[in-house]
């Protein structure tokens, strides 16, 4: 998908913009991973401490941990360096794409470039994690675990907090230099504009996406631990493992095959169409492949643990607590559009209200929406989560240690099988944002003879007028679409 992206059209004062975008997230990533080592000088003496001192863990364990830490550091650096280069890719090929007069390649590329990040992501992380499992001899598979846990929580803390801090402070530098100034925020005169265009990539999709990879890999470190620790006969902890792992697989699996129906529906309806509703297609992704996930679930568990320490329909109950987490994955993006629409009655109160209040009763305004808003959410999860309680009950009992709490990781579990589809959705955000400042800033509309040299070179005339309003319009649905929360 990477080398696909980088063979698309583009027009060269357009890919310049993107490249520079690209070295400037670059430069942050790496004085990241510097600040990142550093953390690690610490946070090793503490382990080393704990494990070696406190818990009297042989020198190679407590070796092995450190080097596993330096791993899931490896990881989330490499994941978050792979996201910025499929982004900026994206995102002039996006602004490029839109001069066609025809919406869905400004809505297909930056999901593709979200998919492939998706993809490479859980894939990088399920190879970690199967080599521990089958490569490292069992008494040192849980030190390897600890010490990769807790590396790429760490890589994720820092890119997470800090990239989102980042995106901030360069987001309202830009929109100081565009009151102070009176120019547009994606003005080429504003020389906040690259660093707002690396805020999104470092806050919006660097941080998600590291922490995405964290998020995934401690869900499965804490299934596994709790396996071999709560169950306590050799046979349902193989079979539990083996069934995890494969379920693991399959949502990979689901996701790419939700991701190829979705985009072929949406390329038969939209391919020639000349408006389109690009909150559409992105709603039916995520319900597809919750919808795909759920029947892969109850079909493989009907598979693999039918009979599950001889007790029948057990392969059902967990099949329930995983669909919780799955369900929770479609519900809470739709009960967020609710207060976020452009067409929400929310929304368009906060509107009023900001024209006849100004500022204060604007605040007042979101304020309230934010909280209706999080009451709704609070009550689906507890509903999902009170299910997946119910559903831990009855035999569960007899083959683990507080069955509960499994069900509760169950549920994580679920909500991130929809991996790649989420990160996708989350990285379509800054790609066609950045894709409209990329727009403002080639100044493709100035360069002389600039029709006929997109006609000559590139076989099309361009609609200038049309491209703005395709990328000012995929912006928001990408934006509310990406804030959503993290099952940690």
């Amino acid at each position: 998908m990477l080398l696909k992206l980088r063979a698309l059209p583009v027009h060269k004062s357009m890919r310049e913009v993107s490249e520079l975008i690209y070295a400037t997230c670059k430069t942050y990533l790496f004085t990241q991973l510097k600040f990142i080592l550093l953390l690690e000088l610490l946070i090793g003496l503490i382990m080393a401490i704990y494990f070696g001192v406190l818990r009297h863990f042989s020198a190679d364990k407590v070796g092995i941990i450190l080097a596993f830490s330096l791993v899931g550091i490896a990881g989330s650096f490499l994941v978050a360096l792979f996201g910025i280069r499929v982004n900026t890719f994206a995102n002039s090929r996006s602004a490029f794409a839109a001069l066609g007069g025809k919406p869905f390649p400004t809505y297909s590329i930056p999901l593709s470039a979200g998919m492939s990040i998706g993809m490479a992501l859980i894939s990088i992380e399920l190879l970690i994690m199967l080599g521990i499992l089958l490569k490292v001899p069992r008494e040192y598979a849980g030190p390897c675990f600890i010490g990769f846990a807790i590396g790429e929580s760490l890589g994720a803390a820092a890119l997470r907090v800090a990239g989102g801090i980042f995106t901030k402070i360069a987001d309202i530098g830009s929109d100081l230099m565009k009151i102070v100034f009176n120019i547009k925020e994606d003005d080429a005169r504003n020389p906040g504009v690259i660093a707002d265009c690396t805020g999104d990539n470092a806050g919006d999709s660097v941080g998600p996406t590291a922490d995405g990879f964290e998020t995934y890999g401690v869900t499965g470190v804490a299934l596994i631990t709790f396996i071999m620790l709560a169950v306590k006969d050799p046979t349902v902890q193989a079979q539990l493992l083996v069934w995890i792992f494969v379920m693991r697989i399959m949502m990979v699996i689901t996701s790419g095959l939700s991701y190829y129906l979705n985009e072929q529906r949406a390329k038969a309806v939209h391919g020639n169409a000349e408006k389109m509703n690009f909150e559409e297609p992105l709603t039916r992704l995520v319900w597809l492949t919750s919808g795909i996930s759920i029947v892969v679930t109850y079909l493989f568990s009907a598979l693999l643990i039918w009979k599950l320490g001889g007790h029948g329909w057990l392969w059902f109950r967990l099949s329930t607590i995983i669909t919780c987490g799955t369900l929770a994955g479609a519900i809470i993006p739709e009960l967020v559009k609710v207060f976020t629409s452009t067409e929400s009655g929310h929304v368009q109160e906060i509107v009023n209200e900001s024209r006849e209040g100004g500022a204060s009763l604007n605040i007042l305004a979101g304020l309230t929406a934010g909280n209706f808003s999080a009451y709704w959410m609070g009550l689906a999860i507890l509903g999902l989560m009170g299910i997946a309680y119910l559903s831990s009950g009855g035999a569960l009992h007899e083959l683990m240690v507080a069955p509960s709490v499994f069900a509760f990781g169950l549920v994580a579990f679920g909500f991130l099988g929809m991996g790649p589809v989420t990160i996708a959705v989350d990285s379509y955000g800054p790609v066609t944002d950045n894709a409209q400042s990329v727009y403002e800033l080639s100044l493709i509309e100035t360069i002389p003879n600039i029709r006929e040299e997109l006609k000559r070179d590139f076989g099309f005339e361009p609609n200038f007028d049309r491209a703005k309003d395709f990328l000012e319009r995929t912006t928001g649905p990408a934006t509310r679409s990406r804030r959503r929360p993290s099952p940690c």
